[in-house]
Formats: structure tokens, sequence, C-alpha cells
């Protein structure tokens, strides 16, 4: 009789035990899949993340004279975003180098280096194979503004934070989803730099891009 009764509970508590591991294995067989499934429709939905470098040609333009460019570097990181197979949206998170340089008799050599985190959004449009426009607003939060001469490096006083503009350009996407772009960005506010408040002079970028999207 105690024989019997030890079996019995020994046999209740195993197939309590394979209750609760099969309650276990089908909770974990419905998270793993649901994270599958969750990464699966991330992939259809067309997100790509990528980085880029590459050379900043850039000026000052408005109620400026005898400015010449300054040649610089941007370097960041973007995503695409494909909506359609005609469409894509691509923000990009970027360290720009812009601003121009003055060379005169006074006083003598002087280079405006406005250094901005940009924050571009573009629309972008297939035109070719591999062929893309793009085109579309960016905003600039300015990070340092410095008037470098032959002998001292100052810090410009009087330049506006935000920056805002426009972009347009090209862009070829290899297979291997290494691209190249050509980009100009037309600035639409006053920069400050003039230290004048009757004076404009807006930023003005030439870029030439390199990176790839994973």
């Amino acid at each position: 009789m105690y024989i019997f009764g030890a079996f019995k509970f020994l046999l209740n508590f195993l197939l309590t035990k394979i209750y609760f591991m099969k309650k276990i294995i089908f909770l974990f067989a419905i998270f793993s899949t649901t994270i599958v499934f969750s990464q699966k429709s991330k992939r259809d939905e067309g997100i790509k993340l990528g980085i880029k470098g590459g050379l900043n040609v850039s000026n000052l333009m408005g109620d400026v004279e005898d400015l010449g460019i300054r040649t610089s570097v941007h370097i960041g990181m973007l995503a695409e975003i494909i909506v359609s197979d005609k469409f894509s949206i691509q923000p990009e998170l970027l360290y720009s180098g812009q601003g121009a340089t003055y060379v005169g008799s006074n006083p003598g050599f002087l280079r405006k280096k406005l250094n901005y985190i940009t924050l571009p959004v573009l629309a972008k449009f297939p035109v070719l194979k591999g062929l893309y426009l793009e085109t579309g607003p960016q905003v600039g939060f300015l990070i340092s503004a410095k008037d470098k001469t032959n002998d001292s490096n100052d810090k410009i006083k009087g330049i506006k934070t935000i920056d805002f503009g426009l972009n347009a350009g090209l862009n070829y996407e290899f297979k291997n989803g290494v691209f190249i772009q050509g980009r100009y960005n037309l600035g639409l506010t006053d920069t400050g730099a003039t230290g004048d408040a009757n004076k404009r002079a807006s930023n003005s970028v030439i870029q030439f891009s390199l990176g790839c999207l994973f």
C-alpha cells in the first residue's frame, strides 16, 4: 500500500514537471519565433544602415567679399528606409567642417572655421540602374566657430548656433552596397559670420562622399 502511494506520488510529480517543461518549451518557442519573424519583417521593410565620409568644399555667400573656399571633411552615419521601389527616405547624422578662407593684405590670411553636426533628411529617387537623385532639407548645430590666422586661432562671437539648408545631389550605388555621392548644400539662414547684423553670410557647401550600406 505504501509502495503504491509512493509510486503514485512520484508519477504525479514527474507529470507535473513534464507539464511545466512543456509550457516553458512552448513559451520559449513562441518567443524565439517572434524574434525571428520580427527580424525578418524588419529586413523585409528594407531598412539599411551605413557609414560615409568625404571632402567638403565650402564657402560663405551673401554680403561678403574676397572670400575663397575652405576644404575640410565630413563623416558620419546614415539609414535608408525603402518605402517603395521608386522612393526611399535617407536620414543622416554627420560632422561637417564648413566656412571660408580670406586672403588679402589685412590680416593677410584668415580662415573662418565653422564646424557643425548636421542632420539631413533626403528623399531618394532612382534615375537609372544604380543611380539615384537625392534632395531634401537639413538642420545644422554649430559645435565650434574660429577665426584662424597665421598667428592666432580665436573663437568667433555672434555665430548662430542653428543653420538650415537644402540639399540636392546624385548617388551611385554598387551591388556590394558601396556608394559614391556628389551633393550641394545651399544655406538658407544667416550664419552671423560677418559680425554685422545688417549683413548676411550663409553657408554654401559641395560634398563628395564615399560610403557603404549594410
